[in-house]
């Protein structure tokens, strides 16, 4: 097989395109054909020898590839042969096939491509794991993102405006900010003309930001920090600058904040079923188009060492990919959630929802797979009069159609919050079907989150993935389902939650 190989630690045009043997699996691991690799900075680490793992000489760099599966291992059971899968292989993806764990293997559907997939697991990875766990973002907080159009940093911008916050980008050149104000941004700093910390002053009103994600480090760190507000919570994601910054630790002290060490792959390795988890619904949400990644270039495998110095020279914005080989994509697209029609929704419904299991032990084949999307439901007074009657809640906002007119936005009536929540359940049997079981019981909502308000006469849908199967010492089974609900032409969904469910 054909591979970029790194035989002395240096730069990237020390590399060389060589023909070497197919690697050799283990028990527990799987051969991957590779179709496209995504370009990363711990790429231009690793080749340098600086990063936190040192692989033996020579090796291939890449560590996040798309491809499928060629070979199993003897321990390997929840994987196949023939299965589009996606995975951090670490090193070893500047080539035409990786062996990898199978730990380290999620299957992907076949309406996302292995462009799409091969960029996933990096950039949305680490700027989710960020946002989300370290940070525990909150809806109206403020985020300053540093490096805002490389990979990560893109990612954080557009997923940190989904999860409801307000984000100041900040980037070297006007183009760069265009591209971040096209995936969300509130505000932009051209921080090379532009004074970083007197800009997020007058942007905040002196309040100060509330999350830093910093993948650059350098110069621009300690201005970031000075920029915090109380309780700020200052994400340390990387050092693309290639400067460790020195910060003055008593500035911490003194605006109360906490800083967070970002390692993403330390917790993909340790905390294995979160990663799952959190790469589920970020497949569920390139899948209903509610996030685009932007693709700087598509480098061939030939041209791999042009894209890591690319990426050293900070000429790529959003995302670098290497496609291994000529092929075609052959995948369904994803419906986009603005424009398809009803009818054509209604159709797409009918032929491929609900997904049936044959039992349950088939629902961990599905861990991190797009379920689907409903039909349109559409809350009308009527319903939402029956929700009052049932939980005797008659606030006015819900059934004054008359004083809505006057008071409320677009002078029509709010759906009750816990009316939208309820309908998850009615959804849900929409979208799954598990035969040979004895019950099916909707029992629990976790993280649950009401982002947008229902107005009457709107038209709802869900769409769910499979986040995590856990067979109890009974015999039962606790399903995982993460679910968003959205609003018919509106970006922001009505409600996001994790579904539990028992079955016995």
């Amino acid at each position: 097989m054909k591979a970029i190989l790194c035989e002395n630690f240096g730069g990237p045009k020390q590399l060389v395109l060589q023909e070497i043997p197919s690697p050799l699996i283990k028990d527990d691991q799987v051969l991957i054909a590779i179709k496209a690799c995504g370009v990363n900075f711990p790429d231009n680490l690793i080749i340098q020898g600086k990063y936190q793992f040192k692989p033996e000489l020579p090796f291939s760099p890449g560590g996040e590839v798309a491809g499928e599966i060629v070979s199993i291992g003897k321990n390997v059971t929840y994987l196949k042969k023939g299965m589009r899968v996606l995975a951090l292989c670490g090193w070893g993806g500047f080539a035409e096939e990786v062996a990898v764990d199978a730990n380290r293997v999620l299957p992907i559907p076949d309406q996302m491509n292995m462009i799409n997939a091969a960029g996933t697991l990096y950039n949305y990875g680490t700027s989710y794991y960020a946002l989300k766990q370290k940070a525990a973002i909150k809806p109206g907080e403020t985020v300053l993102v540093l490096g805002a159009a490389g990979g990560v940093g893109l990612a954080a911008v557009e997923l940190a405006k989904k999860m409801g916050a307000i984000v100041i980008a900040c980037a070297s050149t006007n183009e760069k900010l265009e591209i971040c104000k096209s995936k969300g941004a509130d505000f932009t700093i051209n921080y090379l003309q532009e004074d970083l910390k007197k800009s997020v002053q007058e942007i905040t009103n002196k309040k100060g930001v509330d999350i830093v994600y910093d993948p650059v480090g350098g110069t621009y760190a300690e201005p970031a920090l000075r920029s915090m507000a109380w309780n700020g919570r200052y994400l340390v994601v990387g050092f693309a600058s290639g400067t460790i910054p020195e910060l003055p630790f008593n500035l911490a002290l003194l605006k109360g904040c906490s800083i967070i060490g970002v390692f993403w792959g330390a917790f993909a390795e340790r905390e294995q079923k979160e990663n799952q988890k959190n790469l589920g619904e970020l497949v569920n949400l390139l899948l209903s188009s509610q996030l685009k990644q932007h693709h700087h270039k598509i480098y061939s495998l030939e041209n791999a060492a042009e894209a890591l110095q690319d990426l050293l020279d900070r000429k790529v914005i959003g995302k670098a990919i290497i496609k291994i080989g000529e092929w075609v994509e052959k995948t369904i697209e994803p419906i986009p959630i603005e424009a398809s029609p009803i009818s054509d929704l209604k159709e797409t419904a009918s032929s491929t929802i609900p997904v049936v299991f044959k039992n349950k032990s088939e629902l961990k084949n599905h861990i991190g797979q797009n379920l689907g999307t409903t039909t349109w439901l559409k809350i009308t007074q009527e319903r939402i009069q029956q929700f009052a009657d049932a939980t005797l809640d008659f606030q006015w906002v819900h059934l004054d159609t008359e004083k809505a007119k006057t008071f409320l936005p677009g002078g029509k009536t709010i759906a009750h919050g816990y009316l939208t929540m309820s309908l998850a359940s009615q959804f849900f049997y929409q979208l799954i079907s598990i035969e040979n079981i004895n019950s099916f019981v909707n029992y629990g909502i976790n993280k649950a989150r009401f982002i947008s308000p229902v107005q009457v006469d709107s038209e709802i849908r869900m769409t769910a993935s499979i986040t995590q199967v856990e067979e109890l010492p009974n015999g039962s089974t606790k399903l995982f389902l993460n679910c968003s609900i959205e609003i018919k032409g509106q970006e922001k969904p009505a409600y996001v939650a994790e579904i539990i469910s028992m079955i016995f």
